[in-house]
């Protein structure tokens, strides 16, 4: 069965006033239990800002990322589901309880992983 990651940007939710927190993180925790309880749900979580390292193909480590970025990721969660549509649904409810968009993309499959 295909996997999609559905992610979005950091920042993305900047807009949230402080006093609303406590909401969004209950309404997606609503959407994860759902999942779970679907069978749907592989794994998800924030990312910290500004906290990557990159790692280069020799090994060397540089802090990052580099302002030359033009986004990078904020969150994201990883489903099995049948379809791309079914994602999208997912998707959906994912970025109403964010309260911001989210980006869907089908994971490559690979049978080691």
């Amino acid at each position: 069965m295909p996997r999609y990651l559905i992610s979005f940007d950091d920042g993305s939710m900047d807009h949230i006033p402080d006093g609303d927190w406590p909401e969004v993180g209950e309404a997606s925790h609503a959407v994860v239990r759902a999942a779970k309880a679907a069978g749907v749900w592989i794994f998800g979580c924030g990312l910290l800002r500004q906290q990557a390292t990159i790692v280069g193909t020799d090994g060397a480590s540089t802090l990052g990322p580099f302002p030359e970025t033009k986004a990078v990721v904020g969150g994201f969660s990883i489903i099995e589901v049948a379809s791309r549509e079914e994602a999208l649904v997912w998707a959906a409810r994912i970025a109403e309880s964010c309260r911001c968009a989210q980006e869907v993309r089908e994971i490559m499959f690979d049978p080691e992983s």
